[in-house]
């Protein structure tokens, strides 16, 4: 007989007085990897936390391995034995892996640690799931593939028979997700049950037994292995498929030519060759990181951190440095927490990076009045009233990327601004991308996973640390993998159907 491990029945709970789940229904069986897609973020976060502590219910109950956890009438005490994966690795940095796995997990009640034996103990289980991966590395060391895989078996050494992984996409390149797939169906072979969060049918099509469609804190459908089928899931994201395959159809005619205004080189320790680039006049070019090291390089060479790296661009032919530089902008990961100041005022933020061009921006009250005036038809005379916490989501975007276009640059560097966001703000980001490619602003994207970006991009170059780098035109997308979105539109004719078709990985 099939065992449940975990089950939310009738749950309603709330936030701040909000309700942010409402009559809330989920089960996972033993050996079960559930897919989770949300419509848009509204309860993700509560969900979440429902998962890992028992916060106080208005209604409903809480069932893990048929014991219940919590209820409406209180809960138990303490976190509960579940693993929760995100973007934010829980391990600490000073400590080696074995030190993570063991010495951490509750109830490691040992005076004395001995390294050696700890490291011996472990090596059974990294064995077993064929990585290569010492016990005694230091954390700071470790790729985010590799975090990830310690903190899967953190939650397995501990006995956690439940673990989620949240926006893994947004994290590890194809090669590291396929390796990432084929851990977790063995675990699931023997009994341990997951919870996949995504906002990408493709990964969920991959190997999930059941999705869940979650939409403003509700499970709205759940989707039988006889519904994982890549035209049913398909039609969740309907609108968003139009307007990309609009926007294909309208780019394709519009060929980018003339000369590059912007070339860089880079040469690293991580990687065997060097990259060399350059960029159009209004084109977007997507630098696709298949190592997230290599990520991570590029990205703290951006934001002028010092790294091991020789890094040079030249725009239009003179050599250019980032740092104060009006004609080249960065769009920081989820720039909507990182890229706002919440001290300042909502003018006070869209004009941040424009005294750079008007010199007086700041003593003028005549310009601020011209933009606020001009800007007011675009955003809404409501925003300027706001502080910086009162704003939606949406508008926060929006506020950043209009920043942008007022500082009027001539490339912007965007670092995977999908991260984070649900299905309604990726629809929105896009468009904004899209704005600034009509304004004749250069995009050049850093990724690690092509969801969503490939659809804007004109050319794309994979970077890969051990061999040469293939640059694609938009022409030759179809070969580049049959698990991104969208590659029907350029021709491929394939489309991932079922997690049977992955059966290779």
């Amino acid at each position: 007989m099939r065992k449940e491990v975990f089950r939310m029945e009738r749950v309603t709970c709330k936030e701040k007085g909000l309700v942010m789940l409402e009559d809330f229904n989920l089960n996972i069986w033993e050996g079960e990897i559930m897919g989770l897609i949300p419509g848009n973020s509204f309860g993700l976060h509560s969900f979440i936390q429902l998962l890992m502590e028992n916060v106080p219910l208005e209604d409903g109950y809480i069932f893990y391995h048929e014991e219940l956890i919590n209820s409406w009438k209180g809960g138990k005490k303490g976190n509960n034995r579940i693993t929760v994966i995100q973007d934010r690795s829980c391990l600490v940095d000073g400590l080696t892996v074995a030190d993570n796995v063991f010495v951490l997990r509750q109830g490691f009640r040992k005076n004395i640690i001995q390294p050696a034996v700890l490291e011996i103990q472990l090596e059974p289980f990294i064995k077993e799931i064929g990585i290569e991966l010492s016990a005694g590395t230091y954390v700071d060391k470790l790729t985010s593939f590799e975090r990830v895989v310690v903190e899967i078996l953190k939650g397995i050494v501990a006995g956690h028979r439940l673990i989620i992984l949240s926006e893994m996409s947004a994290l590890l390149g194809v090669d590291d997700l396929k390796k990432l797939y084929r851990i977790i169906r063995y675990y699931a072979s023997k009994g341990y049950s997951f919870i996949y969060i995504g906002t990408h049918i493709e990964d969920l099509l991959q190997f999930c037994d059941r999705t869940a469609l979650m939409s403003n804190g509700h499970i709205e459908k759940i989707l039988q292995p006889r519904d994982m089928k890549f035209d049913k899931l398909h039609s969740i994201s309907k609108e968003y498929d139009k307007m990309i395959h609009k926007y294909l159809e309208n780019r394709k005619d519009k060929e980018i030519s003339g000369p590059s205004i912007c070339d860089c080189y880079c040469k690293t320790q991580n990687m065997k060759y060097p990259l060399t680039f350059g960029v159009r006049e209004g084109e977007c070019l997507v630098l696709q990181c298949l190592d997230n090291t290599v990520y991570r390089m590029l990205l703290q060479q951006l934001v002028g951190e010092n790294t091991n790296t020789s890094w040079r661009m030249f725009l239009h032919g003179k050599k250019a440095e980032i740092p104060g530089n009006r004609h080249i902008a960065l769009l920081q990961e989820q720039c909507n927490k990182t890229m706002l100041f919440p001290e300042l005022s909502y003018m006070d933020n869209l004009c941040f990076n424009l005294d750079k061009r008007i010199r007086h921006v700041w003593t003028t009250g005549r310009i601020r009045k011209s933009i606020r005036q001009e800007y007011g038809e675009i955003l809404g005379e409501d925003v300027f009233k706001l502080s910086v916490d009162e704003l939606t989501e949406k508008q926060k975007y929006q506020l950043v990327y209009s920043r942008i276009l007022l500082q009027k640059p001539e490339i912007v560097f965007c670092m995977q601004p999908f991260k984070g966001a649900d299905l309604t703000h990726r629809m929105y980001i896009w468009r904004l991308l899209e704005q600034l490619l009509r304004k004749g602003i250069a995009v050049i994207i850093l990724a690690v996973n092509l969801s969503d970006v490939l659809s804007l991009a004109d050319r794309l170059i994979c970077i890969d640390k051990e061999k040469e780098h293939k640059e694609y035109k938009q022409s030759e997308f179809a070969s580049v993998s049959v698990l991104e979105p969208w590659l029907q539109l350029y021709g491929t004719g394939k489309s991932v159907e079922t997690a049977d078709d992955l059966d290779e990985f």
